[in-house]
């Protein structure tokens, strides 16, 4: 198995993600792992708004939040993210939030695929299926 494919996106951090301390509010790292995660999957060819009109949806069912140190106001931080784990009905990404090379968050968020239409858990898509082994390393 290669390494998993990874996204990155430059946040500069914004007076309105800080609070009295210019500290960024805990409650943003999981926006910003969004973010990243966003990109990732476009990275199979699929956009997520496509993977939804596709029938299909991917529920957080986990959040997983370590600050190790404050990102601060004024700053520009790398948020990456790639896929952890890769299962039938599941899957989990994780996060890194750096600023210059200094790690100042990990995360992960876990996932399970939901039909549209039902509003029940599924395996994964067979059209998504092949992109997303690719993402994570197995294609």
């Amino acid at each position: 198995m290669t390494e998993p494919l990874r996204s990155r996106v430059m946040i500069e951090v914004r007076y309105a993600e800080t609070d009295q301390m210019g500290v960024v509010h805990h409650a943003v790292y999981p926006v910003w792992f969004e973010l990243a995660r966003t990109r990732l999957c476009l990275e199979t060819g699929y956009h997520y708004a496509d993977i939804e009109k596709l029938g299909y949806y991917l529920v957080v069912s986990r959040v997983e939040a370590r600050l190790l140190k404050a990102a601060t106001y004024g700053q520009t931080v790398a948020v990456s993210s790639w896929i952890e784990r890769l299962q039938s009905r599941g899957l989990r990404f994780a996060y890194k939030v750096d600023h210059q090379g200094q790690i100042l968050a990990r995360g992960a968020t876990e996932h399970i695929w939901v039909n549209r239409s039902s509003g029940k858990p599924c395996r994964i898509p067979g059209i998504l299926a092949e992109p997303f082994a690719r993402l994570r390393g197995k294609g």
